[in-house]
């Protein structure tokens, strides 16, 4: 018969599930104790109330501190939550273009390209070929480097025009 394995938890061990012999502790006042034994450490939080929560396990000894658990967790939540809202997801936008495209049909396209780059997303110019543009593949990328010499002040070039099929394809991003 086998022992029914530990489970594990997520998160710092606190209290008896502190492996470590000694511990270099932290007090409730935030103040260092130096190197404990981890049964000493223990009796001083019980008395204080409050728990032992290892901080920083992959030292030696292992830092532990003595403080209130619970609040330590809500705070550790409120942290990562405050991370994720401030964390932006960079987008692909993407503008389809044809080469005999009219001059107020580019400049609506090239303020869209503008209000991309004000949200801080990417922009991917696809240019598309048809039937015998393909012979006329130099008009595509003229048009392309206007696009490049326009956006030049607000944005880089990450990836140069460069064919896919019958496709040619520049991807822009934000300074």
């Amino acid at each position: 018969m086998k022992a029914p394995p530990v489970p594990q938890r997520d998160g710092p061990r606190i209290n008896r599930e502190i492996r470590a012999r000694e511990i270099q502790l932290i007090d409730a006042e935030s103040r260092n104790q130096g190197v404990v034994d981890t049964l000493v450490a223990l009796q001083k939080a019980e008395e204080a109330g409050l728990d032992l929560v290892e901080i920083v396990p992959t030292a030696e000894p292992p830092v532990c501190k003595i403080l209130d658990y619970g609040k330590f967790r809500f705070l550790e939540q409120k942290k990562s939550a405050e991370a994720r809202k401030k964390q932006k997801i960079v987008e692909i936008k993407e503008i389809k273009l044809r080469p005999g495209i009219d001059d107020h049909d580019y400049d609506t396209k090239m303020k869209a390209v503008r209000r991309f780059f004000e949200e801080g997303d990417k922009v991917k110019v696809t240019l598309r070929f048809r039937g015998r543009e393909m012979a006329h593949q130099d008009i595509g990328f003229r048009l392309l480097e206007r696009v490049k010499s326009e956006t030049g002040t607000i944005a880089k070039v990450e990836a140069e025009p460069s064919m896919e099929g019958r496709q040619m394809v520049m991807v822009l991003a934000p300074r």
